[in-house]
């Protein structure tokens, strides 16, 4: 699977802008690198986050299905459409939509874990269900962010059986070594593949630091971007899977017995 990362540089609060950018964005990237999968970052639609949620939150993700589902059919690609503040029937969500190359959803998944030292909590709801689904017949998973500090949700996910991760996110500057840390210990740890696709720019004081990337199950980074806007292409074979998991098999060698 050929994977391209939009690292996108949001505005705060111009939905408008961000839906036209990141649609230019896929676009470019579908042209000149031919994905199988695109890969959008976390609140691409607002930014992290906006004052005025209420008024740049989408509907029940009604907007980004209507202008995504259809864009991943004329391009025949799979988009995994980042996450969006999504104002659902009780409240807001940090939403991820998830379209295959017919335009179909084949996921969706509200941001479990909210980043509580900024306040998430106090503005979103907490999703209470994990994401699994198939793009081109691979098993594939969705965390947002956050969620990545939590090794239990990534390996719950992995136990199902899991090809790839994919982690849109916001995550700042100032804590980028924890990000390529924590990336490549859930990558080696559950033996997998995994795109992470981070935003850059700034939000507020708070600045992003890039870094999106498709990483092997050893842990090795086979793209791996900067710190400005880019798009970043690289392709999981995930013929290799079977080979580690039988040399070093942790999931035969487990023993969830005494975990808990």
């Amino acid at each position: 699977m050929k994977i391209s990362c939009v690292q996108m540089d949001m505005r705060l609060g111009e939905v408008d802008h961000n839906f036209a950018h990141a649609q230019d964005l896929i676009r470019r990237a579908a042209a000149e690198d031919r994905p199988d999968t695109v890969v959008l970052p976390e609140m691409w639609n607002a930014g992290f986050y906006p004052l005025d949620l209420a008024a740049c939150a989408d509907r029940e993700g009604e907007r980004t299905r209507a202008v995504f589902g259809p864009l991943a059919k004329e391009l025949g690609i799979n988009i995994v459409c980042g996450s969006v503040a999504a104002r659902k029937a009780d409240g807001f969500y940090n939403t991820a939509l998830i379209f295959d190359r017919t335009g179909r959803v084949a996921g969706e998944y509200d941001k479990i874990h909210l980043f509580t030292p900024s306040g998430e909590q106090e503005r979103f709801q907490a999703g209470d269900t994990l994401c699994r689904f198939t793009l081109d017949g691979h098993s594939c998973g969705i965390i947002i962010c956050y969620d990545l500090r939590f090794p239990e949700l990534t390996r719950t996910l992995a136990l199902a059986g899991l090809d790839i991760l994919f982690l849109p996110a916001q995550w700042p500057e100032k804590r980028a070594p924890h990000l390529q840390t924590l990336v490549r210990a859930r990558a080696i740890e559950n033996q997998m593949f995994l795109a992470l696709c981070n935003s850059v720019g700034t939000a507020g004081k708070t600045r992003c630091c890039g870094g999106s990337a498709v990483i092997d199950p050893w842990g090795e980074y086979i793209v791996h971007a900067g710190d400005q806007e880019e798009i970043c292409t690289g392709e999981a074979d995930f013929s290799i899977l079977e080979g580690i998991r039988s040399s070093i098999n942790v999931f035969r060698d487990r023993r969830p017995e005494l975990y808990f």
